[in-house]
């Protein structure tokens, strides 16, 4: 029913007359292929609903010449008729916010995915990716929506409305033989290309290395010439906490299987973060059965995991005295948890220390890549008062952030002389705490006996996950976060997913090797209990970490489904940045890389112009991810499935080769468990 509702609305569209098209078409066709309008729509405010961003103080950043340049920027988008009455409204926009987001142009229907049969475009794909931007955009899912950004403080889908008009008008005008071409979130245009290439090539942040300070992005972006698009928000992939609820239950298995934890029944985990990463480890805490404390300063983001039933708002506490018996208390009755503290980590870590709680497993998920913006609150601030601290005195604000740093690592160095084991979580905790001056590092810096690890080894007391965990656990054999998104909008079809990707990995485990069976076996139980334990936001939506194997026997099996009827419509694959492949970051998720090669990028730039030539239907490159600006470079992809040969040809080439490229270059930097995962793949595969 739904090919033939799409099939429908294709030929009347676009084989019909214009005058009869309109009559045809619903407000929001019409808005769509109206792009930015000849008359200018109504100046809007803000809705105070909803979350917004920071604001950051303007004249800190650009000199008045450049204010002027930013509005001249902003202008081109519009007809000369227009610039007066913009000129204005963005230079108040640019004073009041720091950036210019053209919020007049905030469309009027509301933004969600929509069915795949509801947009108007030519092709599939091109309809399906409209859908995955507006899921990105989601005042459900995202961060910041009226500021276009998803998560992490600043990852953005686009800089500005006009930006996000333009890019749907041109899906809605995309054909098989098009692409279309975005330049940190501007639609450069559309350019003849063929049926095989990308629809849509994304890049975001691509600067000069000289140019990728922190500072650099802050003047850039208010220019409007760049962005941080982060990964999954820039490239449309977000799908809400889910992607990464599964990755930090992942992460916890395994952390207790590496400190010989039976399980977690009464083990404390102590966190914070309830952002749109964050905000994953309370589900995850309850779902593998310790006690987990989450603090959280902001008050709004507290009130979305509310709204998301990730937490429970019976279970937040701003009294550390009635938070602390609550702790002993579940310890004690061995009961999975998440208790929520309203206040400063810091406040948090330095009680459990006085008290004499013991604490199995630490680490953080405070926004420290966004550092200098309000990612992390210094001691003895409110949220909101950080943020009038940080624009009325920006070196007071770093000075105290710095020293509540300093305080936050004395008080955890303190918890693990008494046994805690705390790792980074890739939100660049190591690296500012050690940037602050805090007591981070290693007493003994040498290691005569790897001489790999201490020639690259950043000497820290305390190991990324990745390292220790995720990399030699998860990435080295392939694993890593296999998502997809069901364009029909249907429950019934996101069930059935379920139940084939678990058919797919039961089928594997029975001939798996023992070094990859636990990773089997925890996605078959996670795919097996995921509608019952994580809660619907936004598109219907899974996620699971696959292998190679795992990922093209899951995505092909969709693609028959598709075709025989049995899934309803057309089904977007995607992947997190948390992967074998897609990433280059020394901090998070090339950790475990000793040869010297993690501070290169080579893999991350591979991985996205291998994925463009072997079948994607679109394809990213970032600068910058959840460790930071200038930290890290991602490759992305998205891979819509239509039950057609052309699909099945295009998954098995770009899936093997989007995973397997990162295990050759961690077979390379000679990790033991990617050796024997190339090998595998070689025999399997005569052409590798």
């Amino acid at each position: 029913s739904y090919l033939y509702m799409y099939l429908f609305i294709h030929i009347y569209i676009h084989l019909l007359p214009a005058s009869i098209n309109t009559l045809f078409m619903t407000d929001f066709q019409k808005e769509i292929f109206e792009g930015i309008p000849s008359i200018l729509p109504p100046a809007q405010k803000g809705d105070p609903s909803v979350s917004h961003a920071p604001k950051r103080v303007i004249d800190a950043i650009l000199s008045k010449n450049e204010k002027k340049l930013a509005i001249r920027n902003a202008l081109r988008y519009f007809e000369p008729k227009d610039h007066a009455v913009l000129a204005v409204e963005f230079a108040e926009e640019l004073q009041q916010y720091g950036r210019i987001y053209m919020h007049r142009l905030r469309p009027n229907y509301a933004m969600k995915a929509r069915p795949l049969s509801d947009y108007p475009a030519k092709c599939t794909q091109a309809a399906a990716i409209m859908l995955m931007i507006q899921n990105n955009l989601d005042p459900a899912i995202a961060k910041y929506p009226e500021e276009l950004i998803t998560y992490g403080g600043n990852g953005a889908v686009f800089q500005n409305w006009a930006q996000y008009r333009m890019t749907m008008f041109y899906l809605a005008q995309m054909s098989d033989n098009q692409t279309l071409i975005l330049y940190s979130g501007h639609p450069m245009g559309l350019f003849p290309s063929s049926k095989d290439a990308p629809r849509v090539v994304v890049t975001n942040g691509m600067m000069i290395p000289n140019y990728s300070k922190k500072e650099d992005w802050n003047r850039y972006n208010a220019l409007g010439v760049t962005q941080y698009g982060q990964m999954t928000a820039g490239s449309f992939m977000y799908i809400g906490p889910q992607g990464i609820v599964h990755g930090t239950t992942l992460t916890l298995l395994n952390a207790a299987r590496l400190r010989g934890f039976k399980d977690l029944k009464g083990k404390l985990f102590v966190t914070s973060g309830l952002g749109g990463m964050s905000g994953a480890q309370a589900l995850a805490a309850v779902i593998v059965g310790c006690v987990g404390v989450i603090a959280e300063i902001d008050e709004d983001a507290i009130k979305q995991r509310i709204n998301d039933n990730y937490i429970d708002k019976t279970l937040i506490f701003t009294d550390l005295n009635i938070l602390i018996k609550k702790i002993l208390y579940y310890k004690k009755k061995k009961q999975g948890v998440a208790l929520v503290y309203h206040g400063n980590i810091v406040d948090l870590w330095e009680r459990l220390n006085t008290e004499g709680v013991n604490v199995e497993l630490g680490t953080d998920q405070t926004s420290l890549h966004n550092i200098d913006d309000c990612g992390y609150t210094p001691q003895g601030y409110t949220f909101e008062e950080s943020k009038r601290l940080m624009n009325d005195d920006k070196t007071l604000f770093i000075t105290k952030v710095r020293a509540t740093l300093c305080r936050h690592v004395a008080a955890i160095n303190a918890l693990t002389e008494r046994g805690m084991y705390f790792f980074d979580y890739g939100n660049a905790f190591l690296k500012e705490a050690a940037e602050a001056g805090a007591d981070i590092f290693e007493k003994n810096n040498t290691n005569d006996d790897d001489i790999e690890k201490s020639a690259t080894y950043s000497k820290f007391r305390y190991p990324s996950y990745v390292q220790d965990i995720m990399g030699p656990m998860c990435f080295d054999y392939g694993f890593g976060p296999f998502r997809w998104v069901c364009t029909s909008g249907l429950k019934s079809d996101l069930d059935k997913t379920d139940m084939i990707a678990a058919d797919v990995l039961k089928n594997l485990l029975i001939e798996a090797t023992d070094d990859i069976r636990n990773q089997l076996i925890d996605n078959i139980l996670w795919i097996e209990n995921a509608d019952l334990k994580i809660p619907i936001v936004g598109s219907k939506a899974r996620i699971l970490y696959a292998d190679a194997d795992g990922r093209i026997g899951i995505a092909a099996a969709f693609n028959k489904a598709i075709a025989d009827g049995i899934i309803t419509a057309p089904i977007v694959l995607g992947r997190d940045h948390h992967d074998v492949s897609g990433t280059d970051s020394p901090f998070r998720e090339t950790s475990n890389i000793y040869d010297g090669s993690k501070f290169t990028a080579d893999m991350a730039v591979q991985n996205f112009v291998g994925d463009a030539f072997r079948g994607a239907t679109w394809v990213s490159l970032h600068n910058g991810g959840g460790v930071g600006w200038g930290e890290v470079i991602n490759g992305g992809f998205g891979l819509v499935l239509d039950g057609s040969e052309d699909a099945e040809r295009r998954l098995r080439s770009m899936l093997f080769w989007d995973v397997n490229n990162g295990i050759a270059r961690r077979a390379w930097a000679r990790n033991e468990g990617s050796v024997a995962a190339i090998k595998r793949a070689m025999a399997a595969n005569k052409d590798l």
